[in-house]
């Protein structure tokens, strides 16, 4: 049975999260995960290539997550036709590896995403990290969502939930 990790039912489940964009490598990318609609979040904003931008995250506060023993992260999202990535950390740092998975969910349809935890990718700045292992789920610590496809423009993700599935 899967473990939900966020439900965005509950009204103070974007609370936890927080942006990360490019202003921190002097980009000005904007994001921000927010309440929709009723059981609905928004991760949208605008992606900004300026001044050596092109990235847009959020990301929760570290935390203990029941995903030990989990196969897969599953995502019930509706797209708006642009690739997004599943972010895990397994510290509590700001900055230093992170887990990724890419995904591309249908375009204004609501889909369940499944995204495997064998087929997410250890990376440092936007740059694969060899060496790191495999992610280890029990010791995920930090979720998040990102856009980094070198598009300009406004992009908007909207969640319902996130599983961990055995």
């Amino acid at each position: 049975m899967a473990e939900r990790l966020v439900d965005f039912a509950c009204s103070d489940a974007t609370m936890d999260w927080h942006p990360i964009d490019d202003v921190v490598m002097g980009g000005v990318s904007q994001s921000a995960l927010q309440p929709y609609s009723r059981g609905v979040a928004c991760f949208g904003g605008v992606m900004s290539l300026e001044h050596g931008g092109g990235f847009a995250s959020v990301r929760t506060e570290p935390r203990q997550w029941n995903t030990a023993g989990a196969n897969a992260f599953v995502v019930r999202c509706r797209g708006d036709g642009r690739h997004y990535k599943f972010t895990a950390r397994t510290d509590d740092g700001f900055d230093g590896v992170q887990y990724q998975a890419r995904f591309q969910p249908p375009r204004g349809e609501w889909a369940e995403v499944e995204l495997p935890v064998a087929s997410f990718v250890a990376s440092f700045r936007g740059r694969p990290v060899t060496g790191a292992g495999p992610l280890d789920p029990g010791k995920v610590r930090q979720l998040g969502l990102m856009i980094s496809d070198k598009q300009a423009g406004p992009f908007e993700l909207l969640l319902e939930w996130i599983d961990a599935a055995p």
